[in-house]
């Protein structure tokens, strides 16, 4: 039997509602099919799921297109403008069953083109539709969408709507049957994952979901939490940091920037100095912690000095794995409206904090030799530290277990075990 050709762009959030809908489709009897999963995160992202459309549109000739993800919700109708489009579906339709249903073979031609309602008036999210994605030793499992916040830069809130959450019984609920299933890893993920919680009685906090999921589900090896905002790091959670060793010692933090000015103009709710004592404090708690963090280059009034701090903010923080994005105006942001900052400047100042990224990278390795290390296996010759950093063997391991080794040396980007 055929079934849909699936596409996905974007964050670990969008793979994950991609497995879902994989389900949903099945379900509902939907064969011959294109589902592009978009990502609105910046112009590019946008660009590039146009040309994915069209691509996937040429190779699949006579078969439906379905367009959803964030793009669509943001853009619906200059994506129903597009000739190769069947069909434009919203974030909060793409996990309903009901859309699938009406969007069977049978019924093709009997629905609204466009399926794309309020995303503000939502108030639940899916997480309870798959127990999680990943590969065979590492799965994700949503707690949160959505963000309350309204960074002048971000479009992300429009796509996604207000902040919610799965509630902690049915997150370890999942990770439990995870385990069974003989997962060692488990990542929470959300869109705004230090607001997990606000919604729900008692406004529990991140810390409050790690620890019962540490407690109630002792047999998971591993737990990982995606970005976070640090300056809502909550007590629980600095404690868990300090004393749970299941928690893996690495983070990944939603900086943005190393300058006061430009991140008061990015409407942040942290300054340079909140986010180096975060790390400062967190690396006192747990000495093995990394960090990893998003930094934009070329935000629009950025100056040369404004550009220097986020490049110290790297030592200063002592920060390791670099996501480095070159800024790219939303229409419909207050930064689109403000004065730009040259495009080529952006790219070179890009292209400078990836080298300095590079070079943090470089000194996290070389630390590494002689350390011994308990690696996930991701694959018979490759796995990772608890500080996610890439190992390689020279034979085979058991793929999906922990083991442990020495590390040798590195190369290029990884590490290699003796």
């Amino acid at each position: 039997m055929n079934a849909p050709v699936f596409s996905n762009h974007g964050c670990r959030l969008n793979a994950y509602e991609t497995e879902a809908m994989k389900d949903l489709a099945r379900e509902a009897g939907l064969t011959d099919a294109v589902v592009v999963n978009t990502c609105a995160v910046t112009a590019e992202a946008v660009r590039k799921a146009r040309k994915d459309i069209r691509r996937l549109a040429r190779e699949n000739p006579g078969k439906p297109v379905i367009v959803t993800g964030c793009a669509a919700q943001t853009e619906a109708e200059s994506f129903a403008a597009m000739p190769e489009v069947t069909r434009v579906i919203g974030n909060t339709e793409k996990m309903q069953p009901a859309t699938w249903a009406g969007l069977a073979p049978d019924l093709i031609g009997a629905t609204e083109r466009v399926q794309v309602d309020d995303i503000m008036s939502v108030t639940e999210t899916a997480g309870h539709l798959i127990d999680g994605f990943g590969t065979r030793s590492r799965a994700y499992v949503q707690v949160q969408n959505g963000c309350d916040h309204r960074c002048t830069f971000c479009i992300i809130p429009f796509g996604r709507g207000n902040s919610r959450s799965v509630p902690a019984g049915v997150v370890v609920d999942q990770i439990a049957r995870l385990v069974d299933r003989g997962y060692a890893e488990v990542v929470l993920t959300g869109v705004d994952l230090t607001s997990w919680g606000a919604d729900l009685p008692g406004t529990p906090r991140l810390g409050d979901l790690v620890r019962r999921v540490l407690k109630l589900v002792p047999g998971l090896a591993r737990l990982r939490i995606s970005s976070i905002d640090s300056i809502e790091a909550d007590p629980a959670l600095m404690a868990a940091i300090a004393d749970e060793e299941r928690l893996m010692p690495h983070l990944h933090l939603s900086l943005q920037h190393g300058a006061d000015m430009i991140l008061k103009r990015m409407k942040r709710r942290h300054l340079r100095g909140d986010a180096i004592a975060f790390c400062r404090e967190a690396r006192r708690l747990r000495p093995d912690m990394t960090f990893g963090a998003d930094v934009i280059a070329g935000f629009p009034t950025e100056t040369e000095a404004h550009f220097t701090d986020s490049l110290r903010l790297v030592e200063e923080c002592d920060l390791t794995w670099l996501h480095v994005f070159p800024y790219s105006a939303r229409q419909g942001t207050p930064a689109a409206r403000m004065p730009p900052v040259h495009g080529a400047v952006i790219k070179e100042r890009a292209a400078r904090l990836r080298a300095v990224g590079s070079q943090a990278v470089e000194r996290h390795l070389a630390a590494q030799t002689g350390r011994a290390h308990s690696v996930l296996m991701e694959s018979p010759r490759m796995g990772r530290t608890a500080q996610f950093a890439e190992v390689r063997f020279d034979r085979d391991q058991p793929e999906g277990r922990i083991v442990a080794c020495r590390i040798a040396g590195h190369e290029d980007t990884h590490l290699v075990a003796a």
